[in-house]
């Protein structure tokens, strides 16, 4: 029987899901929404790793980013965020579209796919 471990669960959704050598993260914003873009990044980026680390993996075992920005205009100034954080290894695929997010302050929000430290 498969095991399925839920962090941080609400009626709606659980914050990440590790299963079957894999770790799942639900889409993440920035709480401080009064900052700019490379601010939101960083913090986004930050809460990916903390849920990595919680569901036992981390970011050199990301399969997967999604990234969604409130407006392409940010993909650069983003990117230089990114590209910092990730390193010059271990590189996910990764997609990057502008959409509506569900409040105007949110710039970015990103979700995530990863092996678990134990696959």
């Amino acid at each position: 029987m498969t095991t399925i471990q839920r962090k941080e669960t609400s009626p709606r959704m659980s914050q990440a899901i590790a299963v079957n050598g894999f770790v799942f993260l639900s889409g993440q914003v920035a709480d401080h929404l009064q900052g700019n873009i490379q601010q939101q990044t960083t913090e986004v980026l930050a809460k990916i790793e903390k849920w990595l680390a919680e569901s036992g993996s981390d970011k050199s075992r990301l399969i997967s980013v999604n990234i969604w920005l409130s407006d392409i205009e940010h993909f650069n100034a983003m990117n230089e965020v990114y590209e910092a954080w990730l390193g010059n290894s271990n590189q996910p695929t990764r997609a990057c579209v502008q959409s509506a997010l569900a409040d105007p302050s949110y710039l970015i929000e990103a979700q995530a796919v990863a092996l678990s430290l134990s696959a």
